[in-house]
């Protein structure tokens, strides 16, 4: 990576991948698509469901009954339905319908993968269930690389779960693969042009309501600098940026993939998150500000609403007013001023180059690599990253202990695994009932595996003895399994969601039966086995959820918090050495950057689990927030210190700011370890100690660095340990 002052600059912070990890499952599993924001829905339009319902079964029918009773192929006929159903019912894909149609037809390689290996794989028992752990991890860890990859991953799991039990049939594998072939093929065309549904506000939609308030903001406090006029603005702006979180928006549409769109996105929203708090900061000095920094909010106003505009999908009309900018690179005042303007200074100039980084990473959002090209100065480290390099760091990212994304998909991959050893022992002529099950019914943590339980086996109870009354007295008699089949899939699978995870296990037990109804005998006790392989496969989720990490997400976010606390100080104390004329690595910000991004993703997922520990919510938001400003400031300082013609600090500026720096990574590593015992409501350290002392150095940058450690001291005082006073931690 260049090295700050070249072309691309320092390595810029980009946020986390902050989506609720994926552990695949049915249409109330966890992590399923959908999770975490609701549904759009056209007014006097049908729910989506009903959308989805009407879809599959078109899909799925046509299929199943063209191979089964017109070709007199039961194998084809069953993966043409099994290649339509779980892509039908289960996926949550972003863009309109051709977009998602696409995606689905994107999965037909994989797709032909899974079933081929599960074909060959059912020769052994043992040689099964260790696909079924390779493929289990390895689907479930690749939901890191965005929501298309975990909108289809439930499907992709249950591609290899089918053809992975006895009969041992290779000769079959040819119309396993032209069935389910078909079936994708056809679920996309509905997808396409069967009463598609509607597509979803899109994430810039509101990041650029974020960046229009905080130009608001902005305004405001430049015009008047207090009053109410400035109150109601800063409120909208804390709505909207709020609005904006990854974990108040639906997981089809957030800005996740290893793209640098994507990847744009999220940087622009930590920026504006940042830029929140500096001018919070200004807010909160009250009195009118310095015409120096009056004019600096004025130019930003401008910037933040071409932040909007470009978000929006306008074309820029050029940067907007840049006297004011220079500013940034003016001598600083005489250090006779008083300690408070130049500390409101300083802030100015830290909000003025975030609003110009918001602005950058808008427009690489909006243009992707194309704009980035077109900047003239730095651009971020992924703005013309390879893609295959960008998706192996996100990989390489999340193979880390305190990663949620590698604790759901080793859970899964060993839930699996063990429940097709039991399949084979036990000798089920169902197994995949019981596989499905396990990913049907398990959550993320007990508390929430153990509440859907319930709810599950009585749907599936009511479910299998009603098909079971339907078996005895009807007897041999296809064609009344046929008519059936359509009228349950639709009425199942479009009111099922819409009345609770009862009703869907329900939907989905008499639909499964009539299926297999139409394969083989017909026999009362197909409900019967319905039944005990999903209380095998619940049982086997609930020991999963309570054996692995049974509390879910919260212990888990205790610790990438704190790991981010800790990298965000080490963070501090390295760019203050790079300011001070030390070597930079190729990305010195690097740990700081994978840090932030496991932590946002452990939030996301603690937010969706139900039942989870809320009074540490506050404390988590104010350290999130610590590690930002630690992050972008640093961030922007460093490209500051990137520009052409820039200097080291004076060593008398750097011999003051190095034991700072020191400090602030001391309490940084302080608040980190004291996180586990503050998050368990036991007695810490959290009294608001005083902020480091304030004194001017020569050059513009030092001042500046000065002003961004005394702002992260202060925010590290609001969390245990983080004061100085608690030294129980290290």
């Amino acid at each position: 990576m260049p090295k700050p002052g070249n072309r691309h600059g320092p390595a810029l912070i980009t946020p986390a991948d902050a989506h609720v990890p994926h552990v695949p499952g049915g249409p109330d599993g966890p992590g399923a698509p959908g999770r975490g924001g609701p549904e759009p829905v056209n007014p006097g339009s049908a729910p989506p469901e009903v959308r989805r319902a009407v879809r599959v079964t078109l899909a799925g029918c046509a299929g199943f009954y063209g191979f089964r009773y017109g070709l007199g192929d039961p194998a084809m006929g069953l993966y043409a339905m099994f290649g339509a159903l779980p892509l039908g019912l289960f996926a949550r894909l972003p863009g309109d319908a051709r977009q998602r149609a696409g995606t689905l037809l994107a999965v037909l390689p994989a797709g032909w993968a899974l079933v081929t290996a599960g074909t060959l794989l059912a020769v052994d028992g043992w040689a099964a269930a260790g696909g079924m752990v390779v493929v289990g991890f390895a689907v479930a860890f690749g939901t890191v690389c965005g929501p298309r990859v975990s909108g289809v991953a439930p499907a992709l799991q249950l591609f290899y779960v089918l053809p992975c039990f006895p009969p041992y049939a290779p000769q079959t594998l040819g119309s396993r693969l032209v069935g389910l072939g078909v079936g994708i093929v056809l679920i996309s065309c509905a997808e396409r042009w069967v009463w598609p549904d509607v597509p979803a506000r899109p994430y810039r939609a509101a990041l650029a309501d974020a960046m229009s308030a905080l130009g608001d903001y902005a305004a405001a406090l430049a015009g008047t600098g207090a009053g109410a006029s400035v109150g109601r603005c800063r409120e909208a702006a804390h709505r909207a940026v709020d609005a904006a979180r990854l974990s108040r928006t639906a997981a089809a549409e957030r800005p996740v993939a290893p793209t640098v769109r994507d990847l744009a996105l999220c940087h622009a929203r930590a920026t504006a998150r940042y830029v929140r708090g500096r001018l919070d900061r200004l807010y909160a000095a009250g009195g009118p500000l310095r015409p120096g920094a009056a004019a600096l909010l004025r130019d930003g106003t401008a910037r933040l609403h071409a932040a909007a505009a470009a978000l929006r999908g306008v074309p820029p009309e050029g940067d907007g007013p840049a006297e004011a900018l220079e500013a940034l690179d003016a001598p600083p005042r005489p250090a006779h001023d008083p300690p408070g303007e130049q500390r409101q200074d300083a802030v100015a100039r830290a909000t003025a180059a975030g609003i110009g980084l918001a602005l950058l990473t808008s427009r690489i959002a909006a243009g992707g690599r194309r704009a980035a090209l077109a900047h003239e100065g730095p651009t971020p480290w992924y703005a013309t990253a390879p893609p295959l390099a960008l998706r192996l760091r996100r990989l390489r990212a999340h193979l880390h202990r305190h990663s949620v994304h590698l604790h759901n998909a080793l859970r899964i991959g060993l839930a699996l695994g063990c429940a097709r050893v039991l399949v084979g022992l036990l000798g089920l002529s169902h197994g995949f009932w019981v596989l499905f099950a396990v990913l049907s019914l398990m959550r993320t943590s007990a508390a929430d595996t153990r509440a859907g339980l319930r709810p599950a086996f009585l749907g599936t109870a009511a479910g299998a003895g009603a098909m079971g009354l339907v078996l005895h007295g009807v007897g041999d008699v296809p064609l009344v399994y046929a008519c059936a089949l359509p009228v349950a899939m639709l009425c199942g699978f479009g009111a099922g969601p819409l009345l609770g995870p009862a009703w869907e296990q329900a939907a989905f037990t008499v639909a499964f039966v009539l299926i297999f109804t139409q394969l083989s005998v017909p026999d009362w006790r197909l409900s019967e086995q319905r039944l005990e392989d999903v209380l095998i496969g619940g049982a086997i989720g609930a020991a999963a959820s309570l054996l692995a990490w049974p509390r879910g997400s919260h212990g888990t976010l205790c610790g990438t918090v704190a790991d981010f606390l800790a990298a965000g100080g080490d963070g501090c104390r390295t760019v203050v050495g790079i300011l001070s004329g030390r070597p930079a690595t190729a990305d010195p910000l690097l740990p700081v950057r994978r840090a932030m991004l496991r932590a946002e993703a452990a939030y996301v997922q603690n937010q969706a689990e139900k039942f989870r520990p809320r009074a540490d919510d506050e404390l988590i938001e104010r350290a999130l927030t610590c590690g930002y400003h630690m992050a972008v400031g640093g961030e922007l300082l460093l490209i500051r210190h990137g520009r052409p013609g820039s200097a080291p600090l004076p060593p008398a500026a750097a011999a003051s700011l190095a034991p700072r720096a020191e400090e602030v990574a001391d309490r940084a590593r302080c608040a980190a370890a004291s996180l586990w015992a503050a998050a368990s409501h036991r007695p810490g350290g959290g009294a608001v100690g005083p902020a480091p002392r304030h004194t001017t150095h020569a050059g513009v940058l030092a001042p500046d660095a000065e002003a961004w450690l005394a702002g992260v001291a202060q925010d590290l005082a609001r969390i245990p340990g983080g004061a100085g006073g608690d030294r129980e931690g290290r």
